[in-house]
């Protein structure tokens, strides 16, 4: 039986690279779409250039999901058993900063990809995954499923939101196996530092360390369903073995604030954290000795918020037999432990 190929986009990020991990060792053979860069942009990936066996499953290529040509020219080529369109501008906050090109990559980009299975007629072969998110959800019913109403609160979740339904309208009009996972939030020690879980573990990391005295954080009160991308990537893959595609939400069921984030990660290095004070003026203190650490700045408030997102994962457990296997416990600790390790 012929190896199958697996097209990933965003293959350098978080999720692109434990994907790669995970099918590699499932006897896949990866097509790494990334983007060009001045700068070397790699380094999640490094491991696997750096293995002289694994390297021999890996063919990167240069990719835009803002330029069709690009993405028509590189599926024509390969011609990919199973596609995971994983790249985006996916930061939230920023998205209120460049709405235009989060809409052109997240949006559009989708569609150009889908155009491109169905203009070079590849709807036998070619599968289609693509990355949705809890944040189209918005401030809505709680916990959220399947048939939880769309409520999208920022730039990037309106262009996920009709990435998600232009996936829906390509599987129901040209018949094409295409699927979306709706994400909640997913984290490790490969997450961005942009982003607030890992913000936060590398900054207590380099307040063990004594590399700085404190850190701040936008709205400490925003509760999400914090995961493991290890486990999660795992759900990409079981969806495009279903029989028939559908959408998926893939969560814990749990919901924690990001003060509970914080506590956690402090609670790492034996250090109690307690909250004074409100709002803006609302502080992160150690218990023991009342410095401070933690201090909130408007800067990182997002215009429009969601208040929690919590996901119920009912149909991936029942048709995928898909479990989350990390506790919210187990990922702040894996994440410390790495970036303790990092900072030396």
């Amino acid at each position: 039986m012929p190896r199958k190929t697996a097209l990933i986009t965003g293959v350098t990020g978080q999720d692109g690279s434990y994907l790669t991990d995970f099918l590699i060792k499932k006897g896949y053979k990866i097509i790494g779409v990334k983007r060009r860069s001045s700068s070397f942009n790699t380094k999640r990936i490094d491991h696997i250039y750096n293995d002289i066996k694994q390297s021999k499953n890996f063919i990167p290529y240069y990719g835009d999901l803002t330029d069709s040509s690009n993405i028509l020219r590189i599926i024509q080529s390969t011609k990919p058993d199973e596609i995971y369109n994983l790249g985006a501008q996916s930061h939230v906050h920023t998205s209120f900063e460049i709405p235009e090109y989060s809409a052109n990559a997240d949006a559009l980009g989708t569609l150009r990809i889908l155009e491109a299975i169905r203009v070079l007629k590849l709807q036998k072969k070619t599968k289609f995954y693509q990355a949705s998110t809890s944040e189209i959800f918005g401030n809505t019913e709680i916990p959220q499923n399947e048939r939880t109403p769309f409520r999208p609160r920022s730039p990037y979740a309106i262009s996920k939101l009709y990435a998600y339904w232009t996936t829906v309208n390509y599987r129901e009009a040209y018949d094409i196996f295409a699927v979306n996972g709706i994400l909640f939030n997913h984290e490790g020690p490969r997450r961005g530092e942009t982003f607030v879980s890992r913000k936060i573990t590398r900054a207590v990391s380099e307040i063990y360390r004594k590399k700085r005295k404190f850190f701040t954080l936008g709205n400490l009160n925003a509760k999400r369903d914090w995961g493991s991308a290890k486990d999660y990537v795992e759900s990409m893959w079981l969806m495009l073995k279903a029989k028939t595609p559908s959408d998926y939400v893939i969560s814990t069921g749990k919901s924690y604030s990001v003060k509970k984030f914080v506590e956690e990660a402090f609670k790492y290095i034996n250090i109690k954290i307690s909250w004074k004070g409100k709002g803006l003026k609302e502080i992160g203190v150690n218990k023991k000795t009342g410095e401070v650490y933690v201090r909130v700045d408007p800067v990182y408030f997002r215009p429009t918020d969601v208040d929690e997102l919590r996901g119920d994962s009912s149909k991936a457990r029942r048709e995928l037999k898909w479990r989350p296997k990390t506790t919210f416990q187990e990922l702040v600790s894996e994440m410390m432990k790495s970036d303790l390790k990092e900072i030396k």
